[in-house]
């Protein structure tokens, strides 16, 4: 069976792109950083570190996006 991808349901295409993120995810050395990427890494790491707030848990973010929707 051949399925053109524009004719299948959405829930299906988000499985499909999740599926493809997490072998690219599994295989991260694939991916290598620029010097560039690594540059802006090693920088934000620094004002996260700088800044010292630690942010809050994910569940308290997530119960406030799911309160808004």
């Amino acid at each position: 069976m051949n399925t053109n991808l524009k004719d299948l349901p959405v829930a299906e295409k988000v499985r499909l792109v999740e599926d493809l993120w997490d072998s690219i995810a599994s295989n991260q050395e694939s991916l290598p950083l620029t010097s560039e990427q690594r540059d802006e890494l090693d920088h934000r790491l620094s004002a996260y570190q700088a800044d010292g707030d630690t942010g809050r848990p994910a569940s308290e973010a997530v119960k406030d996006v799911r309160s808004r929707l």
